[in-house]
């Protein structure tokens, strides 16, 4: 029998009996979409959740400042730390595994009015980098710069809220913002932005202005004082050196501050980098719970094959014997039940690959929320579910076709089928 000959046998036979080729293939076809899914939706999560935690800043730490709650050189446990303008250089300059480190001074009394409107927002004080460490993005004009800063200009950049309620209807870029009655230009708008977590409230909702110009008009409030701020944002060079960086900057206060570099109440650190890293971490564990339901239910449809492929032997097996004693050799019967497994497999599979990315691509099509980006199959995924379906479909067919090809024609042809 030629190659062609036996595919048609094959297709003649699974179609006489569509019902059983129908289920089995459903079977298999069920666990293709189930793994496919499964994984995008685990897929869809992990990225919607990075997209909404990268609104508040990039592989950001906030260093706030606290109270020792350990004896160090020779001072009490209980003291109260703030953090100093001479303290940013240093950190700089002993923290080689950092980015950035800026200061940030905020006020939340300021009175905060404009030509149009009177508001109560949240004004804070920082370095131009501010921008990029908090993905505070330009919808319109321009964020602060370092010429600002070294002049100690009275501009400010809004929060795209801000804007709406002291600017009503109009374009606040160029017009004149009073704080505490100190004029400052408005240069920039912030483009529109969806967060979920925040360490002082929403950007949107807040007013940004030089460092320099933040430190004269609107100094730290008692305990603080003339030169000292609210928290120091540290960014690492890249994720690898985040650990490295963290233990740079407590060190470098530690010394400048005098307390033990391990106090962790002296030195709050809200990290972000390694909050992502947990959450990484869970979303993959979710997503190979998700995958390997997934291949179970592909693995049931495999069995289902088998059983399938069984019944068929039995039921053919008198078929069988007139081969067989005909001439025909066992390996063509053994490629012809192989190939009938095979076939159901294939089919099935890419029938299940082509109707989970559909499911997917209409899925998509609908909104999302923001912590979820849809459902997001990857061709990673689809490889895996592709090889774990050729290894179940190999394996299903080998052991019915092996026992087709092995049946004895003199017993196969005194056979009576449902003996």
């Amino acid at each position: 029998m030629i190659f062609g000959d036996l595919i048609g046998d094959v297709i003649r036979t699974l179609w006489a009996h569509k019902l059983r080729t129908f289920l089995t293939m459903f079977g298999i076809a069920w666990g293709v979409v189930s793994i496919v899914l499964m994984v995008g939706a685990g897929e869809g999560l992990r990225v919607g959740q990075a997209k909404v935690a990268a609104t508040l800043g990039k592989d950001v730490m906030i260093v706030f400042h606290g109270r020792t709650s350990l004896q160090a050189g020779g001072t009490r446990a209980g003291r109260a730390v703030h953090w100093e303008d001479q303290d940013v250089p240093v950190v700089v300059s002993e923290s080689p595994d950092c980015q950035y480190a800026i200061p940030e001074l905020e006020q939340e009394t300021v009175r905060t009015h404009s030509n149009y409107n009177n508001a109560a927002f949240l004004v804070t004080g920082s370095f131009p980098e501010f921008s990029y460490i908090r993905s505070l993005n330009i919808g319109q004009g321009r964020f602060y710069d370092w010429e600002d800063q070294n002049l100690g200009r009275r501009v400010a950049f809004l929060g795209t809220e801000a804007a709406k309620q002291l600017f009503p209807g109009r374009n606040p870029v160029g017009e004149n913002l009073y704080l505490n009655d100190f004029p400052y230009t408005v240069i920039g708008v912030m483009a529109e932005k969806k967060q979920d977590s925040s360490y002082d409230g929403w950007d949107v909702n807040k007013v940004f202005v030089p460092f320099a110009a933040m430190r004269r008009d609107f100094p730290d409030k008692p305990p603080g004082t003339s030169t000292t701020f609210d928290m120091l944002l540290v960014t690492p060079k890249s994720v690898a050196q985040h650990p490295a960086c963290k233990h740079e900057v407590r060190a470098a206060l530690g010394r400048m501050h005098r307390f033990d570099p391990n106090d962790k109440e002296a030195c709050p650190i809200w990290d972000t980098v390694e909050e992502a890293q947990a959450f990484r971490q869970m979303t993959d564990g979710m997503k190979y719970f998700l995958g390997s339901v997934g291949f179970v239910t592909l693995l049931l449809g495999a069995l289902g094959v088998m059983n399938v492929m069984m019944v068929a032997v039995r039921e053919r097996t008198r078929e069988i014997g007139m081969r067989k004693a005909l001439g025909a050799p066992a390996s063509t019967i053994l490629k012809q039940f192989f190939l009938e497994a095979l076939l159901i497999a294939l089919l099935s599979g890419g029938a299940g690959l082509g109707i989970a990315y559909g499911i997917c691509y209409l899925v998509d099509l609908a909104p999302m929320p923001d912590f979820f980006a849809g459902l997001l199959p990857t061709w990673t995924t689809s490889a895996l579910a592709c090889g774990l379906l050729g290894v179940t479909a190999v394996v299903a067919a080998l052991y019915p076709a092996r026992k087709a090809a092995s049946i004895d024609p003199i017993e196969a042809l005194r056979f009576e089928a449902g003996s």
